[in-house]
């Protein structure tokens, strides 16, 4: 009997000791916690609660937010993600980055690849002059269909178009479908694997003008050093690095500009 409650005991200290070094790694190792946060808690959370992550990110905007206010839309967002689910949006920090880049391009006509949610899109779209213009691209049809009510209740929708599909299959249809000429601004924060291929794909077709301002997240974590090394190395662009912090936590992430020189 005395032989079998230490070996439980054992156990039940052994599970302690376990957990502890997980929450441990996930607090030191972006990679692990992205792992714990985007793979195992979130599906666990989607099973429990029969609704997705972003679905709960959109009914807090809801239920919080001010319905035509878009500073009040990206505050619930970033609150929610920092309090409660962490998701993938560029947040509040980077943010700073994105908005200071908007605002120096002026751009009238933007393109967003990777609009998840919404947040970068309101992000942009709350800071275009009259008459400028955002296209976003996403390939997920739930995403996207979650980004078009978060743009319709900040009441950025007149000044964003939403376009659902492959980045590879709409950026070749931008000057001919969507009318076009050259992009202004573009933000890349979707696939990483596909930043390279589509700043090629633009360049292609021809929708670069001298002075086009490309911003990409995330070059560290995930990481995109295929892009890196494309962008820094070409003579066509010329490159800024923003070093900053991953969304929602410390771990180091940065930011790259790269004005395209024609």
């Amino acid at each position: 009997m005395l032989e079998s409650s230490s070996v439980l005991l054992f156990i039940v200290f052994l599970l302690l000791f376990i957990l502890l070094l997980v929450v441990v790694l996930i607090r030191r190792n972006a990679t692990a916690a992205l792992l714990w946060n985007e793979i195992i808690r979130e599906k666990i959370t989607n099973l429990i609660m029969n609704q997705s992550k972003e679905q709960r990110i959109l009914n807090f905007v809801l239920q919080n937010a001010v319905r035509g206010d878009p500073c009040s839309v990206l505050d619930a967002i970033d609150k929610y993600c920092s309090q409660k689910e962490w998701a993938m949006n560029v947040g509040s920090e980077k943010g700073v980055i994105l908005d200071k880049t908007v605002e120096e391009v002026s751009p009238s006509v933007a393109l967003e690849l990777g609009t998840y949610c919404g947040y970068s899109g309101v992000r942009i779209a709350r800071l275009l002059k009259a008459g400028a213009r955002l296209l976003t691209v996403e390939f997920n049809p739930q995403f996207a269909a979650i980004a078009k009510q978060m743009f319709e209740f900040a009441g950025v929708q007149d000044k964003v178009r939403l376009l659902e599909g492959p980045s590879e299959e709409i950026i070749p249809q931008l000057k001919k479908k969507y009318e076009v000429d050259t992009l202004d601004f573009v933000f890349l924060d979707h696939w990483k694997d596909r930043y390279t291929p589509d700043t090629i794909l633009l360049q292609e077709c021809n929708l670069l003008r001298k002075g086009s301002v490309l911003l990409a997240d995330n070059v560290i974590i995930p990481g995109a050093p295929e892009f890196l090394n494309y962008i820094r190395n070409n003579s066509h662009f010329q490159c800024t690095n923003y070093p900053s912090h991953l969304e929602y936590m410390k771990a180091d992430d940065a930011m790259e500009k790269a004005v395209f020189l024609g």
